[in-house]
């Protein structure tokens, strides 16, 4: 099997803030996950992006958040999405 684009899309919230989605299903995981995922959520406002998960290679599972990059767990693309969601949320309130 080889690497299988699932998505990739940009939605523009307003005339300065949009978010990217980029996942991929991998044949094994990347170094540092558990799963067969590798993705790239990133909320960009004025030109900065200001939050960001991804699974890094040899990273694994994290966010860059207010300056710092956290570890997260990763459950599922559900659990993953609707966390990202929260986090963009907040951020632009």
């Amino acid at each position: 099997m080889k690497a299988k684009l699932i998505e990739k899309s940009r939605m523009v919230l307003n005339e300065t803030t949009f978010f990217e989605v980029v996942l991929w299903h991998l044949p094994t995981p990347v170094p540092g996950s558990a799963h067969p995922f590798k993705y790239r959520l990133a909320l960009i406002v004025n030109g900065e992006c200001v939050l960001r998960y991804d699974n890094e290679r040899g990273k694994g599972d994290h966010r860059h958040i207010e300056g710092k990059e956290e570890t997260i767990e990763f459950k599922s693309l559900e659990v993953l999405f609707e966390a990202f969601q929260a986090d963009m949320k907040r951020i632009c309130q």
